[in-house]
């Protein structure tokens, strides 16, 4: 950082009428009130004219002994640094020839000591501007607002026992005695602040706030652009954000999220804490500063989301979203206490305008993707009765949707109600609007999969096999109740809403059993008849084989995903195939024997369930499967 250049003023002479060259002693920042004051306690007091006289000589001989512009000691040595003592003492000769000056004001006393006192004021501005800036400098390590952050109640308990004494300045010894112990960072921060706050106060009090506050501001503000910067936070306009592409934006949202609770909670909280100590003798001043140094800068950080939320739409945004939303809430009780002031609460404003163009924006992002869905236009069926891409790539949504509840409630909160959306009147016996949670996140969410079930139920009309279709609604709805069950989704929906779903599988099970199986049940007698001729047992045994033969090459390719639903799928069918079969075949068996016609029996009771171990596996079915789940997950949540 560039070295400030302390301004020089010439103090040679004073304009021709000394009272106005008191404007400075006696600007608004110090009122007539003051000045009054002093005027009535000097008169009302016996001091005398040569006390005066004795005042402004021992403040000369102070202030010239560390004059900037006298010896090289004074040059180069700091006062603060160099005797701490001295320095308590130097403030107070300051104090002492205001004083001085305000006495020789209302007793009219001559021009000349007018001038005198003035070039001597004048020279220990000069010098605290110096020491102000030199401890700014110097102490930045302990100044900066990490370690004032971190440890600004240990600070505020120091400083506040340090300063039950206006008059009492702060030494080594007395700070190390406040608390039981005290770290030495802790320590080098307190006796920086107390020196600039008693630097600060003294050139207020005596109107030369406004060289104070430009060294300060420069300064602290360097060190809030800079802490911001090392923060990843940069200023980014609306068509640079609308230029990035979205692995790009992403990169900057999580900069920006890893970086926004430094930012306020350590950085921004910092610098106000120190910028109140400071300046704690004017309210007015402590707006104004903190103002300046910080309002740019936050606006700039707050900004961001907004310039995001406005940006180009992708469906897996809306979580980045959410992540913006959730840090700036959080951050919010510090960011009203730390931008308090009138003339800072545009900080705030920014951030209550992100807030609610990310609250609009994740609304439209849900609205989009419900759209999505109806809209999904895909007219070939997925081979085998597997489970639809976009099952898959809803369901993933919506379980990570599941994860920021604590978020939605608060953007979806009062938005319109699912039962306003187009959707058909009623949706067989799946979970309606009606038997949804209550809570509006959960009714959102179990919309957002209602409206993919009734988009299943015309997928399932592109089959051209009954049962295939059946199959289909199982696998898929097998696969949303899974889902469900086994993420923070159950939790959201509740037992009765997976229990009606479960029901509605189990339907669809029993559907496609009936649908696929009829026919070989139907090759078989309702009941069997010891009396039946052998032709009709031959029959019988024939078309069963053929039916049989038929049934299980057809569901070759037909697959359940699920290892345990397909399981129970066959056991149920073994369940009531085998003993209906066994009864026909140990009754009429025997009528085949020693006929070469015997082949027909190809199944036994015993091995029936050996072959229909093979169907539902649809093994090149699942790989394909797998292939099309991968590729969801990989790129893109959009049905």
């Amino acid at each position: 950082m560039a070295i400030i250049e302390i301004p020089r003023r010439e103090t040679a002479a004073l304009p021709a009428t000394p009272r106005r060259a008191m404007a400075r002693i006696f600007s608004p920042s110090n009122s007539t009130s003051t000045i009054s004051s002093f005027s009535n306690h000097f008169s009302s007091n016996t001091i005398s004219e040569p006390m005066m006289d004795e005042n402004i000589e021992k403040a000369e001989a102070m202030i010239t002994k560390w004059d900037v512009k006298g010896s090289t000691f004074a040059k180069f040595t700091s006062l603060f640094q160099e005797n701490r003592k001295e320095a308590k003492d130097f403030v107070n000769c300051i104090k002492d020839l205001r004083r001085a000056m305000h006495f020789l004001v209302s007793e009219r006393a001559s021009a000349g000591k007018l001038v005198r006192a003035q070039n001597l004021m004048q020279m220990s501005m000069q010098r605290l501007e110096k020491e102000f800036y030199q401890i700014l400098s110097a102490n930045r390590e302990y100044l900066d607002p990490e370690s004032v952050s971190s440890r600004s109640s240990t600070i505020s308990r120091s400083l506040s026992a340090t300063s039950d004494d206006e008059n009492d300045y702060s030494s080594d010894h007395e700070i190390q005695r406040v608390g039981d112990k005290i770290s030495e960072v802790e320590r080098l921060s307190v006796l920086a602040m107390s020196d600039l706050r008693l630097i600060a106060d003294c050139m207020i009090s005596t109107g030369y706030g406004k060289e104070c506050l430009t060294i300060y501001k420069i300064i602290r503000r360097s060190i809030v652009d800079e802490g911001l910067y090392r923060l990843g936070i940069e200023r980014y306009s609306s068509s640079q954000i609308n230029k990035m592409n979205p692995t790009a934006l992403e990169h900057q949202i999580k900069t920006w999220l890893n970086g926004i609770k430094i930012a306020v909670k350590t950085l921004l909280h910092g610098e106000r804490f120190l910028c109140d100590h400071v300046f704690s003798s004017s309210e007015a001043i402590r707006e104004s500063c903190f103002a300046d140094i910080a309002k740019e800068g936050a606006t700039n950080l707050f900004r961001f989301p907004e310039l995001v939320a406005k940006s180009k739409r992708w469906p897996e945004k809306v979580f980045l979203l959410m992540d913006l939303y959730e840090a700036i809430s959080d951050l919010w009780p510090e960011t009203e206490s730390i931008f308090s002031f009138e003339s800072i609460s545009s900080v705030k404003s920014q951030a209550c305008s992100s807030l609610h163009k990310l609250s609009d924006s994740v609304r439209t992002l849900l609205t989009d993707f419900e759209s999505s869905i109806q809209k999904n236009s895909s007219k070939v069926p997925v081979p085998g009765g597997a489970i639809h891409p976009l099952t898959i790539s809803v369901l993933n949504y919506v379980s990570s949707l599941a994860n920021y509840s604590g978020v939605l409630s608060d953007i979806i909160a009062g938005s319109a109600s699912p039962t306003q959306l187009p959707l058909p009147e009623s949706y067989f016996e799946s979970p309606t609007v009606n038997e949804m949670p209550t809570s509006a996140v959960s009714v959102r969410l179990a919309w957002i999969i209602l409206v993919l079930l009734c988009k299943l139920d015309s997928k399932a009309n592109l089959y051209n096999d009954i049962a295939l279709s059946y199959l289909f609604l199982a696998n898929n709805l097998q696969f949303v109740g899974k889902k469900v069950s086994t993420t923070s989704l159950k939790c959201l929906l509740g037992d009765d809403w997976t229990v009606k779903l479960d029901r509605k599988v189990k339907l669809y099970a029993a559907n496609y059993e009936l649908m696929a199986w009829n026919k070989v049940f139907s090759c078989l007698p309702e009941k069997s008849q010891e009396d039946m001729s052998p032709d009709t047992v031959k029959t019988y045994f024939r078309q069963f084989k053929a039916a049989f033969d038929e049934a299980c090459r057809k569901q070759m390719s037909w697959v359940v995903p699920d290892g345990k639903f397909r399981d129970d799928i066959k056991l149920s069918i073994k369940s009531k195939l085998v003993p209906v079969y066994r009864e026909f075949y140990s009754t009429h068996i025997d009528v085949l024997k020693g006929d070469r016609t015997l082949k027909l029996v190809r199944f036994s009771p015993d091995n029936l369930g050996n072959y229909l171990s093979g169907i539902l596996q649809g093994t090149a079915v699942l790989e394909s499967s797998s292939s099309s789940l991968s590729t969801s997950r990989a790129s893109r949540w959009l049905p």
